[in-house]
């Protein structure tokens, strides 16, 4: 056990944990975010998606210890009133269906506009391509990023 100072949401934290456990678990278990979500553990969902500074990070393989002092920001950290320029676009499009993959769409989406405010269509498939939607909606996905993106 380690205590870890982390900086998630703009808030400050200090936990004292494994320093090997994912961010993931920290974030739902010990902080009460759970919005971040398990998909498959091993990084290939793109449910647990999270930024870190303004990188989009798969949350369920990363160390606790690689974020120490580092920005974290969740789903709940994005907008308090649901009122993000992407989260604006993804309900203008109607993309959630089942809803359990959004949060990691629209995180991974944000990382990619921070570092590329107007993508084109071949860099929005190729930012998003790592998240899976099991309900197929993305079309719509990539349209309300465009969206975001124009906004």
């Amino acid at each position: 056990m380690a205590k870890i100072n982390l900086n998630v949401n703009g808030k400050k934290y200090e936990v004292d944990i494994d320093p090997d456990t994912p961010v993931l678990w920290v974030l739902r278990d010990h902080l009460d975010l759970v919005g971040t979500k398990f998909g498959c553990g091993m990084a290939q969902c793109g449910a647990c998606t999270v930024l870190l500074g303004d990188d989009a990070v798969r949350s369920c393989v990363l160390p606790v210890s690689n974020v120490q002092d580092k920005q974290i920001t969740t789903i709940e950290g994005l907008s308090a009133e649901g009122d993000h320029p992407v989260q604006k676009a993804w309900l203008e499009h109607d993309v959630a269906q089942c809803g359990y993959c959004q949060a990691g769409q629209i995180m991974s989406a944000v990382g990619l506009l921070r570092k590329s405010p107007k993508p084109g269509e071949e860099e929005i498939a190729a930012a998003m391509h790592g998240n899976i939607c099991r309900c197929g909606t993305y079309l719509r996905i990539r349209a309300a990023v465009m969206t975001a993106a124009n906004s």
